[in-house]
């Protein structure tokens, strides 16, 4: 069970686009990366594809590292990391170390 899942809402802890608050989009787990929306955005020069692509200098995001960001707590709204426990009813969630509340 990965701590950091999609649509989570992460914060940036280093690099270029520190500070900034992004959704994930997508979890990838053997190359330990995220790619976060609007955070490591570069410039791609693309050839043109006739049929479908059209060429130029495009904007996408790239995977940034998953140590480099920071869950975001929805309950207190603070970077947090976050922790497992398992409910009554068996079933294992994530709570926020700070405030610890279940996440999800």
């Amino acid at each position: 069970m990965a701590k950091i899942r999609r649509n989570d809402t992460v914060f940036v802890l280093t690099g270029k686009d520190r500070g900034k608050r992004g959704k994930v989009q997508q979890v990838l787990p053997k190359e330990q990366r995220v790619l976060v929306e609007g955070i490591n955005v570069v410039k791609r020069h693309v050839k043109p594809r006739p049929p479908v692509v059209q060429g130029g200098i495009v904007s996408q995001e790239r995977p940034i590292h998953i140590s480099n960001v920071a869950l975001l707590c929805p309950h207190c709204g603070k970077p947090t990391r976050a922790g497992f426990r398992f409910l009554e009813d068996g079933t294992k969630v994530r709570f926020c170390k700070q405030c610890s509340q279940v996440i999800d």
